[in-house]
């Protein structure tokens, strides 16, 4: 039985197992890269799609129902997919990014501080640029200037 639940947790992000760290491997190596590199490209391509079936979707859905009501409600349908849509185009973008920063061999370490962000984080987060203290930091002083 353990066995079971131990093969279930172990299915990650997107189809990809967590990454296993070999003793005294450096942080960042290629194999490293490779692996959030596969992640991303998977992640992406889940996004765009259901960006496709989205499409089609709205296509094969359109219709002009004689009772407002009706009308109403797919609209607000669309809008919500849309809307749903157009963050999933940003983050996009952010993957997009983020594959710059593998190639560039940026990946993985902190934009404010520079530390190892770790393997971890990344896992979870695949798109994460600041180590866990300073998103800490900054979701506090956001807190602090927006009064939430």
């Amino acid at each position: 039985m353990p066995k079971k639940a131990e093969t279930a947790t172990v299915a990650s992000l997107h189809g990809f197992s967590p990454y296993k760290e070999k003793k005294s491997e450096e942080y960042m190596n290629e194999n490293q890269r490779e692996h959030f590199k596969q992640i991303l490209l998977a992640w992406k391509r889940e996004l765009m799609e259901e960006v496709d079936r989205t499409v089609s979707h709205m296509k094969d859905e359109a219709a002009n129902f004689p009772d407002p009501a009706d009308r109403a409600t797919q609209e607000e349908e669309f809008s919500l997919e849309l809307r749903t849509r157009d963050r999933e185009r940003k983050l996009i973008k952010k993957i997009d990014s983020t594959m710059e920063r593998i190639e560039n061999d940026d990946y993985g370490f902190c934009d404010q501080c520079g530390i190892e962000i770790g393997i971890r984080r990344l896992e979870a987060r695949p798109t994460a640029n600041l180590c866990v203290d300073c998103k800490t930091l900054d979701e506090i002083k956001e807190k602090q200037l927006t009064g939430g």
